[in-house]
């Protein structure tokens, strides 16, 4: 699958071809049903960089994260494997790497990103990666979500059969 690697496969093509990598933008998540909020979100980050890396959680590590929620089905909904195909097909994206930890602080320290994105949602002190990139000297931003929606609102909406009533954007 073109875009989709695994860490050593990516740890490679950037050591071999770093003009084209760096500077090297990365972020991560379940990205279990891609929505608008996930494709700007995207685009923000890609133009922080030359290039953006997407860390995806692994079906396993969804499911330890996401723990089942009554009157919910199972996440994630899609396969891992779709998943990263999706993402590896936008535009903004330059490269997947599917990881089975809870968090992506083991390819952060592979990667050594220089910019390490993720949602205004969170803050610096609630990321379990901080210390990760703060030990390479690595640069934290946090994106304000243009759109907010999530998976489980969009189940939620889908499950009480309402659609996309009140949504803009």
């Amino acid at each position: 699958m073109s875009g989709v690697y695994t860490l050593s496969q990516l740890t490679e093509a950037i050591a071999t071809a770093p003009q084209q990598w760096r500077p090297l933008v990365f972020t991560n998540g379940c990205f279990d049903l891609i929505h608008a909020g996930h494709v700007r979100y995207l685009e923000v980050a890609k133009s922080r960089g030359r290039s953006l890396v997407v860390g995806l959680n692994s079906d396993r590590s969804v499911r330890q994260i996401k723990p089942p929620k009554d009157g919910f089905p199972p996440r994630p909904l899609i396969p891992e494997s779709q998943r990263a195909e999706v993402l590896a097909a936008l535009r903004a994206v330059d490269g997947v790497v599917i990881f089975s930890q809870t968090t992506a602080i083991e390819l952060i320290e592979a990667l050594q990103p220089e910019i390490y994105i993720k949602g205004g949602d969170y803050t610096i002190s609630t990321l379990p990666e901080t210390s990760a990139v703060e030990a390479y000297g690595g640069r934290i931003e946090l994106v304000k979500i243009e759109i907010p929606t999530s998976t489980t609102a969009i189940v939620d909406r889908i499950l009480k059969g309402r659609g996309g009533e009140g949504e803009r954007g």
